[in-house]
């Protein structure tokens, strides 16, 4: 198709140029005529990613006005058509050329018809008619502040915009001077995020704000400004943002978000700071002080630290020096809010300020001067997004390079910078050697490459070369050639290297960071030991000289760990020190020498002196005896001095933080020698009073662990011990191993490792006990669970009122600056006025109501529940009379009914026995009021109204008289009780047919009180008959009236049905229940999470709590969200899709069937199939709000938004406004709403990253709509993206934009658009994917929120609490508040109940130690609030490097804690979590984070917390981060440890002579030796927390029996299982590397994984590891039992048979349908199939065996030799077993020579060798040749068979030898596959690689039968598969959920 070309010189239909001639002329572009006209509207939605932000708003335009102006529209659509063109005029874009042909198209079709219907002579005053139109009806409606209309004036403004484009260029195309016109002078409105800054806003509501209004008068202040002459020509009203724009040449886009973003700041600070609102002229004073300060804290410290003075200067003049500070805050804000992935570098960020900080104030002192015409043009150039192209490109350039050099985390970490390299580059006062502008030639901007090492190497051959052919050249030659060298050394570049730290994959980092704890560690165990060597009795006498000399040689070892760290120093920064100044350097090398230098001088004055001592004699009268030393107590003395000063230092910690952050010459040379002189890491230390606290704990806990290593590990073995080296060698069978061996030490080692392991691991133990100890006792003391039940809410209920006007009601007199902390406790001693409390009653009545509503909304309590729980709203609140919900009175009428029935005696017992019970005498006295009320409103009749008030006095007249027991006969109660209940009943339905029943039932009731239950009768009754009697000649009561015969006869006397008013229908209905409530109302809510929710609320509200300030004061904060490509919400396919697993519709009925029949009742049908189209939208809605998805997540975060506008509308609301309903008040009054939206938007806003939104509206992915319906839902909503689009001058690159868009009338619109300078994803996707967004986010905190997370709205009520946390107090102001989580996935299976248990006790009991006394929480990636200036300047809210910030989240409380952060924890609000609770996915996870804490060991931030931390907090720091799963691989590798240790014994003969040398001598302890592993083991008490913490919040029975519950559902095997996952994944990548992210999905969990699945995910982390310690145990077993009794070693070993037979079997114990027989068919099949598949490219692992085992061992391609060589190594077990094993034969006999060894390796070469024949002979005869292939294998086998019966008959080879041959060679088969894998480098390629592969096959095909076997055969009993489901399932079927229609339904679809 030919390219279309448009013409150049008009647009469409235009007038004539000339004016006298005014005819008119047709379009150019009429192409054709008579084409029938398609009204329809033309895609404005999926257009090129090139050309959609620029022509998609005329597209969207053209459909809106199309019906009414289609002229318009057509132009609009021509308009877009034109602007496409002009941006890829080739039609190079993806989907340009398609695009352009349609529009083309549909012009042709419109363009005759829509010319007809033109109603003006031109196009230009066609359009100019509808612009004056819509303009118009904006300056008519626009100063309307209501909600009504502002989608109408949204989508006017929105045409206006585009209108006025298409005019301007209508009439330049027309040569006109349209342009000039008044009305077209320039664009008036513009899309906007949150402030209408644009000339038409000022009416909007948030504009109307005295603070806004502030803010933006400082902003628009450019009064002495420079160059304003200049800036004009650009924009004719611009503020203070425009000139920056204009002067450093930032982009739009840019401009105008940080321009809202600096306003909103300002008015936020403003309010809080002015003690008068109503001044708008200027801001409150010190209200830019602090965002000076908070903005440049860190800069200004950078530059104190580089010595270099800042370059922010400000004016004396108050006027002026506001103006600089907007303008270096503006600067500030751009630099950052451009700066895209330099964000995570904010040091650099800082180097980038100070220079263009430094030409701002050149320019703003007059130093910068323009000549005539002349444009300013900063110093980096001048040209269209020079900021962006020339100061953040060049290192974003460098980032991208090094970051692709990481090739996915598989290179060494030394081979490339990170962003900490990058950063800390900035660091050093070398950084200004790159000037500024930057010099791109500097070495920092120089990225080394694979390429320039090979041209490094080929330049030195060539310059051999040259040498030779100098020798036989002429001298010019020479010199040329020199001269040329010269050359190219000056430009040629080197690579900096690392900076200040590199990551090494060592386990030695472990020692390396935390080397004091190590050293604690290894001294202590070795005093312990010289201490029980010596026996001593008491530990008093540790203080004898002799001993305490032998055990002062710990400083031997002492001085020996501080040479291996001086030399691992050294080593790990080898390849940084190009970029370590010569301090540094210098000082590596003087520790080494010094270190060496102790070592030498200890060992010698200890040998040498040992046992020579001084003795002083004491003097007359002294505490002290006689006292000696020896010379190397002495130098021990001086050794020791070295720590004196930090003694000091840790003992006051106020003088070592002034000494590390300060810059004078005596602080850096106390500093110089203790720490490197590094710009974080600096003054970390805590107050006095925390030091003292967290010292306590840790002494506490050490003398614990001290005390029991030393009773119970370490003291029983010295005895054995002696006995065992005084014994002796007398038999030994590895002589030929170890020939020399002449004592049992290597028996001594096999019985202490063990223990010594276990006593390096069981600290994390204790940790857990102490945690549950102090945490459990800081829980109380803060009344956490005070309220766990819906009894105890009932009873705490009326005091709720108060303490919540003591919590979330601001205080009516005190200002923001005076609320302090909230104490329950204190408040309830203070006198809080009548008018505050009946005030707060009102408040807390429509907060109450509206959190029942929420309950309601989200399906989780009936309608008949809301009645129940609901409170009236009525002025009788503010009589202080208060109607407590239905719920809290049940059943106390009939109660109190039978209770006065049988009731004998005073009417003051009566009542004093009612009172007792406080709700039953609101119960009574509440009816009485209800039925008067009722009987006021429903009879009307004049005599029927006087006779009941006579005996309603009467009534009353008796209670006063205390006579009511006397004159009632209270029996009758009940009859009056039920015909109350039918006239009620009656009332409430309302039917007219039933006025005689209404009738007769009053009248019932009249007689039953006056005849049955008045012993006298009734006055007014006798007065009425006497009258009657009398023919009304007495004078009586009723002389005005003419009595009825019979009352309530008339048809005038009651007025039913009564008035249909809400008031009265409520208060009827609220009788009614009062009435007819039972007892079973008592346990209202039924819903689970709603009681938990409504105690945890109670709770709160008398927790520590802040005040609540008024919303108009609090802080305001962000919620960001990232997303990538999870679930937004579930599409109606995929609610009913059901392929392999049951339909998400199916799980969800069965998981929530309460939750499916409130739904119902909402939408008021019966069946889901009676729905309607709306009915099944909310379907999707609430599946979707029950699952883990974006719709859940982002409607929990709404509720901010609703909490928000009901807590202004309560501060700004009279009391008689309240009463009128939150509701019907903001239906009713626009202009109220639109105030309480304003100050909701001023204070709130969620942003939600979907990085991939616009790939998916392009590419039309469902998810995009959903996206869309979400935005529109909730107005607030703002969505960021990435946009990606081809480069139209190059089509190889590509562009990237962040983009921020909005809901308006019904389509996304474009807020902001910021181009960056390439793709954002360089590191870690999350934090990559929050950086970007992060610009887009308001406020002065920010919350992190996962996809996975949902919020309620009673807990949104207390965020306002909570932001009060970040203001000034006593103390330090926290940086990051930690939040409780609420885990909402516990209650489906066992699995999902241990995962939430687990993550409940971490997320509150583990962090509140963490807090305090800790004072060592990070962020752990949970709903955590950070101080967002605080972060935004100091390197954003986590880490991105890639690979080493796996772990992101938790780097964001490292890098603030190093940077002097304070990070609290608070439990008196909550956040929703869900959690993965199915065992492969919980799998994922854990390997994930094992994952992450293995790169965290190898981090520099653990190093540097590591080192910087005083002793007790770097302890606190190992065991809560990295040191769990170092203790968990230790407790793991003891258990190796015991087994072959065991084995060396058994094997050896060493055990058995051992033994019987013990029975000759009776020595009992060899034997309790030996068993060393049978103490008790202590595994479990980590659980503790875990118990402690239920106890907590549901009681100690509670936490007792669900503990034990846990256990009968094999919690211990699950724990034991998650334990092998940590420990497999986080010593392997410390090791090898290749962590990585794993994907876990959240969707439907109750499925059958197939056995193949569980093969592969478990393999080697688990089935591999319980093989071989069964192999282990089995082997041990057959060899000790010879000797020794087999009960014994079962105890003794009972917990690894435990665990091994868990790490085998615990995915099939937990699979569900593991054991139904259909499945185990479809698994083997499968299996078979999957063993047998080749792989290859584009196979993936799940089809076949080879493409797994090629992924599985992709972390040894990448790997080191040193890692390689480790490998090895660990390999070597095997053949060491083998060679113990084979000398057990019988056919060995006593023969201990070599020549058995050698000939069992013969044997394993004979069966490499027949396997690899049998392959062979598959390979070339199976296909043609089958008969031939199976008589070829049954030769084989049968001369095997042949060879063991010769062999049996010759060489006495026993079965039993043949069982020993099998357990001996297969780990050795194993062993070679290992080694093979290491050597793959060396082999692959070889015959040896394909040997190697098909042993590993038939290896795991071999595991796979043996783990199938026992699985298939408890198949065949169906008992087994029902108690799996029951076990497995158990939570599910105690809330009678129903498991088995899931299960079933998925068996239906296998």
């Amino acid at each position: 198709m030919a390219e279309i070309v448009v013409v150049e010189p008009s647009i469409a239909s235009t007038s004539n140029t000339n004016q006298n001639n005014n005819n008119e002329t047709k379009p150019f572009y009429t192409i054709t005529s008579g084409r029938d006209y398609v009204p329809e509207p033309f895609d404005s939605e999926k257009l090129p990613v090139t050309l959609k932000s620029e022509i998609q708003r005329f597209l969207r335009v053209a459909n809106l006005i199309d019906a009414q102006e289609p002229r318009v529209a057509c132009l609009c659509r021509f308009h877009a058509f034109v602007v496409a063109h002009d941006l890829d005029r080739n039609s190079s874009g993806r989907g340009v050329r398609q695009f352009k042909t349609a529009l083309l198209q549909r012009l042709e079709q419109d363009e005759e018809v829509t010319y007809r219907k033109r109603k003006e002579k031109s196009d230009v005053r066609e359009v100019r008619r509808v612009y004056r139109k819509y303009k118009e009806y904006i300056l008519k409606h626009g100063g309307e502040s209501g909600l009504g209309n502002r989608d109408s004036l949204n989508r006017a403004r929105q045409i206006v915009d585009v209108l006025y484009e298409v005019l301007n260029t209508l009439s330049k195309a027309a040569g006109t001077q349209a342009h000039a016109d008044n009305d077209v002078k320039r664009s008036e409105f513009y899309d906007y995020n949150i402030l209408p800054l644009y000339q038409g806003g000022v009416h909007h509501a948030i504009m109307q704000l005295p603070e806004i209004k502030a803010a933006i008068a400082a902003v628009r202040n450019v009064e002495g400004i420079p160059f304003i002459e200049e800036f004009t020509k650009h924009a004719p009203h611009f503020d203070l943002f425009d000139w920056l724009q204009h002067c450093f040449r930032f982009q739009q886009g840019n401009v105008a978000n940080q321009r809202e973003h600096l306003i909103l700041l300002l008015a936020n600070v403003h309010i809080r700071r002015s003690n008068k609102p109503t001044n708008t002229s200027k801001l409150a004073d010190g209200a830019l002080d602090d965002l000076m300060k908070k903005f440049f804290k860190n800069y200004t410290e950078w530059c104190k630290f580089l010595e270099k003075k800042n370059s922010i200067r400000l004016p004396f003049s108050e006027p002026e020096a506001q103006q600089y500070k907007l303008l270096y805050i503006g600067l500030y804000l751009l630099i950052w809010g451009e700066a895209a992935n330099l964000r995570f570098m904010p040091e650099c960020l800082a180097y980038i300020f100070h220079h263009m900080a430094h030409d701002l104030h050149s320019m703003l002192m007059g130093a910068t001067i323009l000549s005539a015409g002349e444009s300013f043009m900063p110093a980096y150039g001048g040209g269209p997004e020079a900021f962006l192209n020339d100061v953040v490109t060049p290192i974003y350039n460098v980032i991208q390079k090094e970051a692709l050099k990481n090739q996915n985390g598989m290179t060494d970490y030394s081979t490339w910078r990170n962003y900490d390299d990058l950063n800390e580059f900035f660091w050093s006062p070398e950084c200004f050697q790159l000037g500024w502008p930057m010099d791109t030639k500097h070495d920092y901007f120089y990225v080394q490459s694979p390429e320039d090492t090979k041209s490094k190497k080929n330049k030195g051959s060539d310059k051999l070369k040259t040498d030779k052919r100098k020798e036989n050249n002429d001298e010019e030659v020479q010199l040329k050639e020199d001269d040329e060298s010269n050359v190219e050394e000056k430009k040629e570049q080197t690579w900096l290297g690392k900076t200040n730290f590199v990551e090494f994959r060592s386990f030695w980092h472990v020692f390396r960071s935390f080397d004091r704890m190590w050293a604690f560690l290894i001294l202590s165990l070795q005093a312990m030991i010289i201490m029980a060597c010596h026996d001593l009795e008491s530990p008093l006498q540790m203080f004898d000289t002799p001993i305490l000399e032998d055990i002062m040689s710990i400083f031997i070892t002492s001085a020996v760990l501080k040479l291996v760290q001086a030399v691992l120093d050294i080593v790990f920064t080898w390849k940084a020190r190009s970029t370590m100044d010569n301090t540094r350097t210098r000082k590596h090398a003087l520790k080494v020498v010094i270190a060496m230098i102790w070592t030498i001088m200890l060992p010698i004055f200890y040998s040498k002196t040992r046992r020579k001592y001084t003795c002083n004699s004491p003097n007359y009268g002294s505490w002290f005896g006689e006292w000696c030393y020896s010379s190397y107590m002495l130098v021990v003395a001086f050794y020791l001095m070295s720590n004196a000063v930090n003694m000091i230092l840790f003992s006051v910690p106020a003088i070592g933080r002034y000494i590390e952050t300060s810059n004078s010459r005596i602080s850096s040379l106390l500093s110089w020698w203790t720490q490197p002189r590094l710009y974080v890491g600096r003054g970390m230390q805590e107050s006095q009073y925390s030091l003292l606290k967290y010292s306590l704990f840790w002494v506490l806990l050490l003398l614990s662990k001290l005390a029991f290593s030393y009773t119970f590990e370490i003291k029983p073995l010295i005895q054995p011990t002696r006995e065992i080296m005084r014994i002796g060698i007398s038999k030994y069978d590895w002589r030929e191993l170890f020939p020399r061996v002449k004592n049992n030490a290597g028996a001594i080692a096999a019985i202490w490792a063990p223990v010594i392991m276990v006593y390096f691991m069981d600290t994390q133990i204790w940790y857990s006990i102490f945690c549950a100890i102090f945490g459990g006792l800081y829980g109380i003391l803060h009344h956490l669970g005070e309220i766990r039940t819906l009894g105890m809410m009932r009873d705490r209920f009326q005091d709720l009122p108060l303490a919540f006007m003591n919590s979330l009601i601001p205080h009516p007199t005190k200002t923001d600056k005076h609320l302090n902390r909230k104490s329950f406790l204190k408040e309830m001693f203070q006198k809080v006025s009548e008018k505050q409390m009946r005030n707060g009653l009102v408040k807390f009545t429509v907060v109450w109501n509206e959190i029942i509503k929420s309950f309601r909304e989200e399906d989780l309590i009936s309608n008949r529940e809301v009645e129940l729980m609901k409170m009236p709203l009525s002025s009788e609140l503010l009589s202080g009379l208060v109607r407590w919900p239905v719920f809290l009175l049940a059943h106390q009428l009939p109660l109190a009914l039978s209770i006065a029935k049988d009731f004998v005696g005073e009417d003051a017992s009566l009542f004093k026995r009612i009172r007792r019970d406080v709700y039953m005498s609101i119960t009574v006295q509440e009816c009485y009021d209800s039925l008067k009320y009722i009987l006021d409103i429903l009879v009307v009749g004049d005599l029927e109204r006087r006779v009941i008030s006579g005996i309603v006095d009467e009534i009353e007249e008796s209670i006063r008289r205390s006579t009511f027991v006397k004159d009632f006969n209270l029996s009758e109660l009940l009859a009056l009780h039920t015909k109350c209940i039918d006239l009620v009943e009656l009332l409430v339905e309302g039917n007219e047919e039933h006025y005689t029943k209404v009738v007769k039932v009053l009248q019932d009731i009249l007689e039953i009180v006056t005849t049955e239950m008045m012993r006298n009768g009734s006055r007014t009754v006798e007065a009425v008959n006497g009258y009657q009697q009398t023919d009304g000649c007495l004078k009586t009561y009723f002389d005005d009236v003419e009595p009825d015969p019979q009352l309530f006869a008339s048809r005038h006397s009651i007025h039913f049905p009564l008035p249909d008013s809400d008031s009265i229908n409520e208060k009827i209905k609220r009788f009614l229940l009062l009435l007819t409530v039972k007892d079973t109302a008592m346990d209202i809510p039924s819903n689970l999470d709603a009681r938990m929710r409504l105690s945890f609320f109670a709770t709160s509200l008398f927790m520590d709590i802040p005040r609540a300030p008024k919303v108009r004061n609090m802080l305001s904060f962000s919620v960001l969200t990232p997303h990538l490509m999870e679930e937004v919400k579930f599409s109606t396919k995929e609610l009913y899709a059901s392929d392999d697993n049951c339909s998400i519709d199916l799980y969800m009925k069965n998981i929530f069937p309460d939750d499916l029949v409130h739904f119902l009742e909402r939408m008021g049908v019966e069946n889901l199939e009676d729905l309607d189209p709306h009915g099944k939208e909310q379907l999707r809605d609430w599946a979707s709000f029950r699952a883990q998805t974006l719709s859940r997540t982002v409607r929990g975060m709404m509720y901010y938004h609703k909490a928000l506008k009901l807590q202004a509308f309560l501060d700004m609301a009279e009391d008689d406004d309240i009463l009128q309903g939150y509701d019907a008040i903001e239906r009713g009054n626009d202009t109220l709403s639109a105030q309480l939206d304003a100050l909701a938007d001023l204070k709130f806003t969620h942003v939600v990253s979907c990085q991939m939104f616009g790939t998916q509206k392009t590419s039309g992915d469902p998810q995009a709509q959903e996206i869309l319906e979400l935005m529109i839902r909730y107005p607030s909503l703002r969505v960021a993206y990435v946009e990606e689009r081809d480069d139209p001058n190059d089509v190889t690159r590509k562009i990237y934009f962040s983009v921020l868009v909005k809901a308006v009338n019904g389509f996304d619109q474009e807020i902001y658009r910021v181009k960056l300078p390439g793709s954002p994803n360089i590191g870690e996707g999350k934090p990559e994917n929050q950086n970007h967004a992060i610009i887009f986010t308001r406020g002065e905190a920010l919350q992190a929120i996962d996809m996975n997370q949902d919020n309620y709205l009673e807990e949104a009520i207390k965020m306002r609490n909570l932001l009060q946390e970040f203001l000034p107090r006593l103390g330090k102001r926290p940086k990051i508040l930690g939040l409780r989580e609420h885990i909402f996935t516990g209650s489906v299976s066992c699995l999902a109940w241990f995962m939430s248990y687990q993550e409940s006790s971490f997320v509150t009991i583990g962090q509140r130690l963490l807090a305090n006394p800790l004072r060592i929480r990070f962020h752990y990636g949970h709903p955590d609030l950070f101080d967002r200036i605080f972060h935004l300047t100091r390197g954003g809210i986590s880490k991105a490097s890639k690979t080493i910030n796996l772990s992101e989240d938790i780097f964001a409380g490292y890098n603030t804690t190093l940077r002097r952060g304070h990070i609290t924890y608070h439990e008196y609000i909550q956040v929703g979590k869900g959690r993965d609770v199915s065992l492969n996915q919980i799998s994922k996870f854990e390997a994930k984070v094992a994952n992450g804490n293995s790169e965290q060991i190898l981090s520099r931030d653990i190093y540097r917390l590591g080192r910087r931390f005083d002793f007790f907090r770097m302890l606190s720091c190992y065991f809560t981060t990295v040191g769990f799963y170092f203790s968990s691989l230790i407790s793991v590798m003891g258990i190796y440890v015991f087994l072959y240790g065991q084995l060396y014994l058994v094997l050896s003969g060493l055990e058995k002579a051992l033994l019987l040398e013990a029975k000759v001598h009776n020595i009992q302890s060899i034997e309790t030796a030996l068993a060393s592993q049978s103490f008790i083991q202590l595994g479990l008490l980590t659980g503790l927390p875990m118990v402690m913490e239920i106890a907590l919040e549901k009681g100690f029975l509670n936490a007792l029996k669900d503990f034990v519950l846990m256990q009968l559902h094999f919690a211990a095997v699950f724990f034991t299982f998650s334990l092998g996952t940590k420990t497999h994944y986080f010593g392997r990548t410390i090791l090898h590397g290749g962590a990585k992210y794993r994907p876990t999905g959240r969707k439907v969990v109750v499925f059958h994984a197939s056995f193949t699945e569980n093969y592969r995910l478990y393999s080697r982390s688990h089935f591999m590891k319980g093989f071989e310690l069964l192999l282990l145990l089995i082997v041990h077993d057959i060899i000790r039992r010879a000797y020794k009794n087999h009960m014994t070693y079962v105890l003794i070993t009972c917990a690894i048979w435990f665990l091994s037979l868990t790490w085998l079997f615990a995915p099939f114990l937990f699979n569900p349908s593991g054991f139904d027989w259909s499945k185990i068919v479809d698994d083997w099949k499968d299996w078979n199939k999957w063993i047998k598949q080749q792989g290859g490219i584009g196979i993936q692992q799940d089809k076949s065996w080879q493409s797994w085992w090629y992924d599985e061992q992709e972390h040894l391609r990448h790997s080191g030799w040193g890692s390689r060589l480790i490998e090895i190594l660990l390999s070597l077990r095997f053949f060491i077993y083998q060679y113990g094993l084979v000398y057990h034969l019988d056919i060995a006999g006593t023969n201990k020579t070599v020549a058995v060894y050698v000939l069992s390796w013969v044997v394993i070469v004979m069966i490499l060798v027949l396997i690899k024949v049998v392959n062979v002979g598959r390979n070339y005869l199976s296909d043609n040749h089958q008969l031939s292939f199976r008589l070829f294998k049954a030769s084989l086998f049968l001369s095997v068979i042949a060879t063991i019966i010769t062999l049996s008959y010759i060489c006495q080879l026993s079965v039993t030898d043949l069982i020993v041959c099998c357990l001996a060679f297969l780990p050795t088969g194993w062993g070679l596959i290992l080694v093979g894998q290491a050597f793959r480098p060396l082999i692959q390629g070889t015959v040896l690689w394909k040997f190697t592969r098909l042993f590993a096959q038939a290896y795991d095909y071999g595991m796979g039968v043996i783990l199938f076997t026992p699985i298939a055969c408890l198949a065949w009993l169906p008992i087994v598969e029902t108690f799996q489901t029951q076990f497995l399932f158990n939570p599910a079927f105690s809330r009678r959920l129903q498991i088995k229609p899931i299960l079933k339904s998925k068996k239906k679809h296998i």
